[in-house]
């Protein structure tokens, strides 16, 4: 399943819960939220909510840092350029079917 799959938002998680399912301190998902690599949603009370989603894009944040040993900068323009990538794949993919339709 794609990283920014809706269907990835199934529920949400306090900040000490996420950072126990991803196995990192909760000062760590503070950080990459401050560096922008994360957007946690907030409740009313200001507490910070993260969903399936964004465990999973901190999943991959973290692969990228302790596995291959990017540090937040190329993390930033890994994860821009493969947004970019995926919506050029999909703009791609309607320009085939909208001349694939035309053909016939």
């Amino acid at each position: 399943m794609p990283m920014d799959d809706p269907r990835n938002d199934d529920g949400y998680f306090v900040i000490s819960v996420a950072a126990r399912v991803l196995n990192v301190h909760p000062q760590t998902l503070r950080y990459y939220e401050r560096a922008g690599l994360i957007r946690p949603s907030r409740s009313r009370g200001n507490i910070r909510l993260y969903s399936a989603n964004d465990l999973n894009r901190a999943r991959y944040i973290k692969r990228l840092i302790e596995e291959l040993g990017v540090n937040l900068a190329g993390v930033e323009v890994i994860m821009n350029l493969t947004e970019r990538i995926r919506k050029l794949e999909e703009e791609n993919q309607q320009l085939r079917a909208q001349l694939e339709r035309l053909r016939r």
